[in-house]
């Protein structure tokens, strides 16, 4: 497909395939049934304990659950509470704390006095009451919460899955994108490319039988997951990486960042395989560009009372497509944009305090110019400036901003408009401009790599072809799904910055800190 205007070749998507993403990751927050009355023939066998007049309160159990008396058929039932059935609830709430504090598996089965296999069963129980926790919280965003506007951050992170053969040491490697709203920090997803419900192999026999192996990706059945022979093909034809061109300043980086995707078969898809890698030996990898739709989709559905979207996202082909995509509507509508957000990241801490005081330096400089305005002022009319030094970059010449505005978080930074319309004037602008930041994102990820053992930033020696092994990294990739899942929670509810406040508090999910046993006990 070739568009007439300006001579873009577009990628085609799998509308189902986004679909089934955007369906699975919507999962989370689908309600789970309450508890009603036993009976199927009872008029009540539907109807929830929680509908007035239906049931009467009959005491409790020995071990504690709730009973009730149907006030249609007489039947009496319990209703269970979420630590039914379990042999040592006590230690939830220690073994809670142990995983959201970096310590390692084996350390928390001492120190907890359990068992590997009585862990991994109190870590399913904390992903499954972390999930109704923030399910019962979100739904109120999915019925059209109202809020003013968000300014949102979208970045990746990378994460490694240990080989667990000798045979076969290469390892699997994910990604996981994620959304925080940079005046909360709320976190509103942070999804993994990866389906643990599908199985490898009845898929690749589905797929054989709907002939997806003859068909161009787009128009398979299974579009959105790495089938073993396309894996074991796209290692094969990798192309080899570009070699930098010597310039390590941030806009070279932007132009190398333009020349890698041009060089790709498809603009959208940055995924790397090479022969270290491999696929999950259970469950099913899932093609980055279908993970970012689904994600974006799963953003819309909660967004629907939101005035205003400004999104901030990495340099990313990928991500720009399905952000634009999925929130086309609301950007032609303008009531949402988007930007690209670029960081310098091999800055020294010498280099970022340079940088930050040579910006202190500047801005004392125009404050003796302009001695009537206030600093907001004066930041506005530095990035004015910069907007007419702006140049083109790139094969698509798109204008780069580099940020007159340093800070020691983002030493160095540059900023691209990707839904300008001209309509909005300079001040306005130049304001936006100012917001642009992935600060939010940056610091949910930082705090996943020194809070979570199996996902921090791995240290191992390397052998042949670039393959590793790390001491404390997840062997099953559904540990990281539910870890990423528990931790999301942990951080928006129970977290509190140096204003005393939650992510959850600042955007009104909450009104205080919540308690580990007030998610345990939900």
């Amino acid at each position: 497909m070739k568009c007439r205007v300006c001579g873009e070749y577009p990628p085609f998507k799998s509308n189902q395939s986004i679909a089934e993403e955007r369906r699975r990751l919507l999962d989370a927050l689908i309600q789970r049934p309450e508890p009603s009355c036993p009976i199927e023939t009872c008029a009540n066998h539907s109807v929830p304990v929680s509908a007035k007049g239906q049931y009467q309160s009959f005491g409790v159990t020995p071990s504690g659950s709730k009973r009730y008396r149907c006030k249609a058929c007489s039947k009496t039932f319990a209703a269970g509470k979420s630590t039914t059935g379990h042999k040592a609830p006590h230690k939830n709430r220690l073994i809670f704390s142990l995983l959201m504090n970096k310590s390692p598996r084996r350390r928390t089965c001492e120190v907890a006095d359990i068992g590997p296999e009585g862990l991994y069963g109190k870590i399913d129980f904390l992903y499954e009451q972390t999930r109704v926790f923030a399910a019962d919280r979100e739904r109120r965003l999915l019925s059209g919460m109202a809020l003013p506007r968000l300014y949102l951050a979208t970045d990746r992170q990378d994460y490694v899955v240990n080989w667990t053969r000798h045979v076969d040491r290469r390892n699997v490697i994910l990604h996981a994108v994620g959304t925080a709203d940079n005046a909360t920090g709320y976190v509103f997803g942070m999804h993994l490319n990866y389906d643990p419900d599908m199985d490898a192999d009845e898929t690749e026999k589905l797929a054989v039988a709907a002939g997806d192996y003859q068909a161009k990706l787009p128009f398979r059945r299974f579009a959105r997951c790495w089938l073993k022979q396309d894996y074991d093909a796209a290692v094969l034809r990798r192309v080899k990486a570009r070699k930098p061109q010597g310039v390590r300043d941030l806009h070279g980086d932007i132009e190398e960042t333009y020349a890698d995707t041009t060089q790709r078969e498809d603009v959208e898809v940055s995924e790397v395989q090479d022969s270290g890698r491999r696929l999950p030996t259970s469950g099913m990898q899932i093609h980055s560009e279908y993970s970012l739709y689904g994600h974006f989709f799963y953003l819309k559905q909660l967004f629907g009372g939101v005035e205003k979207l400004r999104f901030f996202i990495d340099q990313d082909s990928g991500m720009r497509a399905a952000c634009l995509a999925t929130f086309q509507p609301e950007i032609a509508a303008r009531k949402a944009d988007a930007f690209f957000v670029r960081l310098g990241k091999e800055m020294t801490v010498t280099e970022k305090r340079s940088a930050v005081a040579a910006r202190r330096t500047a801005f004392e400089q125009s404050r003796q110019l302009n001695p009537g305005l206030t600093d907001t002022e004066l930041e506005t009319l530095l990035i004015k400036q910069r907007v007419a030094q702006m140049a083109p970059l790139g094969k698509w010449q798109d204008k780069w901003l580099m940020h007159p505005l340093p800070n020691m978080g983002e030493p160095e930074k540059a900023v691209c408009y990707l839904t300008d319309y001209r309509d909005y004037d300079e001040d306005h602008l130049a304001r936006l401009y100012n917001k642009a930041s992935l600060h939010s994102i940056d610091c949910f990820f930082m705090q996943i790599r020194r809070r979570l053992s199996i996902l921090e930033r791995p240290i191992g020696s390397a052998s042949t072809a670039g393959r590793m092994w790390y001491g404390y990294s997840a062997y099953n990739p559904e540990s990281i799904v539910k870890m990423l899942g528990i931790f999301r929670v942990f951080y928006n509810y129970c977290l509190a910055g140096k204003d005393g406040k939650t992510p959850a508090m600042r955007l009104g999910l909450a009104k205080g800190k919540v308690s580990l046993e007030d998610i345990i006990y939900f």
